[in-house]
């Protein structure tokens, strides 16, 4: 009888380990293929709709938190990552303004992307300065009292400022222990808080101990929506582009065709580096991608030092096709008009 109770107890300890094991987070992320979007259901231009035959897609990469079984999993399965936390997060960031720094990179890649399209376009787009959007504030920093990553500082000392420059510029006119009153915006309300200035830097430079970004908002006409809530990072930049110009004008870009790709895109047209393309090969290919834009960076020295293995995107996703069989054809492209005369090339 004891036997029996002591195997009862054996097997509710095992079952219990095992449950516990699936809930708690090791101090890793693993990344792995994610899903291969159509754009056409993203964006909304007004009176401009879409009648592609074909389809542009972005491409993402799937993350999340390790537990033992998917650090294990990672280990054995074929374009599985494991990274860091450390590699993924900044120094003290929180969950919470790591999601705000994707999404305001995401942002930001939309903005390049509209401001690329409409120009290629001959349409009407004007930039508005909102002010200073907080990512991430210095836990134990005064600061840390009232502002959150997310929150919108619209002027100091009731002073509001044309770009993130100015307003640091301002902010390093004042001394270590001076107090500012902060105008900002925490989930469209309108706030304000006398915030103390720390040294930020351990030189005596004074600061209020946030990390931001310029926040802008563009004015087009015509009205473009871009529905993106739920998707984070730049990398969608460029196949952003192509879907916003294919809403202007007769040409179909996607002259029928299964078109998916990646890289980030700037105010000048040009596509720049990402990483997980391997990943995203592998998302596209499952959804029998036809053709595949990907960046034809330049491997400088100074990443070749860090990193001697390393080779552009464009070698990396080649390499990746060939390895799971993919019909799909690749293509390299340096800059958005690189990816426009290519699909000109297309019957």
């Amino acid at each position: 009888m004891i036997k029996k109770n002591w195997k009862k107890l054996l097997a509710g300890l095992i079952v219990l380990a095992l449950v516990v094991a699936f809930f708690v987070p090791l101090p890793y992320y693993v990344t792995r293929p994610g899903s291969a979007d159509k754009l056409s259901s993203l964006v909304t231009v007004e009176g401009h709709p879409s009648n592609s035959e074909g389809v542009f897609r972005l491409v993402t990469i799937a993350m999340g938190q390790a537990n033992i079984y998917s650090y294990l999993a990672a280990k054995v399965l074929p374009y599985q990552e494991l990274e860091k936390e450390s590699d993924v997060r900044g120094e003290n960031e929180t969950d919470e303004e790591y999601n705000v720094r994707q999404l305001s990179l995401m942002n930001q890649s939309k903005n390049n992307a509209i401001q690329v399209a409409y120009k290629a376009a001959g349409q009407l787009v004007e930039i508005e300065y909102r002010g200073v959007y907080v990512l991430s504030v210095i836990p134990d920093a005064p600061a840390a009292k009232v502002l959150e990553a997310g929150d919108l500082i619209t002027a100091i000392d009731g002073k509001s400022f044309e770009s993130s420059a100015e307003f640091i510029q301002y902010v390093r006119s004042k001394r270590v222990g001076d107090k500012v009153q902060v105008s900002y915006k925490h989930q469209d309300k309108s706030e304000k808080a006398s915030v103390e200035l720390i040294d930020i830097d351990k030189k005596g430079t004074p600061g209020i101990g946030i990390s931001l970004v310029d926040d802008q908002k563009l004015v087009t006409d015509p009205k473009i929506t871009i529905d993106s809530e739920k998707i984070g990072g730049p990398s969608a930049g460029l196949m952003f582009t192509l879907e916003i110009y294919n809403h202007f004008g007769k040409t179909d870009w996607t002259k029928g065709h299964n078109i998916a790709g990646t890289g980030t895109i700037d105010v000048d047209g040009n596509v720049g580096r990402i990483g997980g393309i391997d990943q995203k090969i592998v998302a596209a290919d499952r959804d029998d991608v036809e053709i595949f834009f990907a960046p034809d960076d330049t491997i400088t020295p100074e990443i070749k030092k860090a990193q001697p293995n390393a080779v552009s995107n464009y070698e990396d996703a080649v390499k990746t096709a060939k390895a799971i069989d993919s019909n799909m054809k690749v293509v390299p492209v340096k800059t958005f008009q690189d990816a426009l005369d290519y699909l000109k090339t297309l019957k």
